[in-house]
């Protein structure tokens, strides 16, 4: 499988040492523009206590997904819901991949995976398709047998902290790899901590017309019993009800500091 350019700091040593890059008279990190896309029932959970699979939404909802994630440079996600919902992160629908090409992207955006300690099973069905390159950043926990095995599959960005450095990496998909815009797809977790460190910029949410109830089933900002650090405000930009699903598209207020 053809990949994206390897990392020669692989292997025990951060993906970079340079300062962040900072615009002209603002503390705002340069880095790419992401928006989060997610579904939740109307009590506010995005899968069951099990967190296995579940079906809940329509084949809008599902279409939805696809063109948000058809407008990143990049699409995000975290290890554990994608070892958990098994995705390619591709675009089956041509139109959404000639609309691409039409824009100057490639036909599907780049795949970024995002793991604290790397026990990344190489036999997932994103490494089962050569559509576009993938990046993983994690740490230099993740185990040799693993940095080996993905090596062959993927460019990896480890760094020796304990977690990924979601500011750095952001930083490098905008460097390194010219990523302007991010399509984030979960899960929670990630979500959670590109919020709290004022990293998300749009929040794409369906409601979809289910309640599940349990405490044990997560939210859009995980199973924490803790508060975000401070209230993130949310402005409605928009609003749209198709059948018996409500799509909402949020701007994320920039965090102050």
């Amino acid at each position: 499988m053809k990949s994206a350019k390897r990392n020669r700091n692989v292997g025990g040593t951060s993906v970079s040492r340079r300062r962040p890059e900072r615009f002209r008279g603002s503390h705002i990190l340069r880095r790419p523009f992401v928006t989060a896309t997610f579904a939740m029932t109307v009590d506010g959970k995005i899968t069951t206590r099990t967190l296995s699979p579940v079906d809940f939404t329509t084949r809008e909802d599902k279409l939805h997904l696809l063109r948000q994630r058809s407008l990143g440079d990049a699409v995000l996600i975290g290890h554990s819901t994608l070892k958990h919902d098994n995705v390619r992160l591709g675009l089956p629908q041509e139109e959404l991949r000639e609309a691409r090409i039409k824009r100057g992207q490639p036909p599907y955006p780049l795949r970024v995976i995002v793991s604290n300690e790397g026990k990344i099973d190489n036999r997932l069905k994103i490494f089962q398709s050569d559509i576009s390159p993938i990046v993983i950043f994690s740490t230099t926990l993740m185990p040799r047998k693993y940095r080996c095995a993905l090596l062959e599959k993927a460019t990896l960005h480890l760094s020796k902290s304990r977690r990924v450095d979601l500011a750095q990496m952001l930083q490098t998909l905008r460097s390194e790899y010219k990523v302007r815009t991010v399509a984030c797809e979960g899960g929670a977790t990630l979500f959670r901590s590109l919020l709290e460190q004022g990293l998300v910029d749009h929040l794409n949410l369906t409601i979809a017309p289910y309640l599940f109830g349990g405490a044990n089933a997560p939210t859009l900002t995980g199973l924490s019993k803790e508060f975000l650090p401070q209230s993130v405000h949310c402005s409605l930009l928009g609003m749209r009800v198709v059948g018996d699903e409500c799509f909402l598209t949020y701007r994320i207020r920039a965090k102050k500091h």
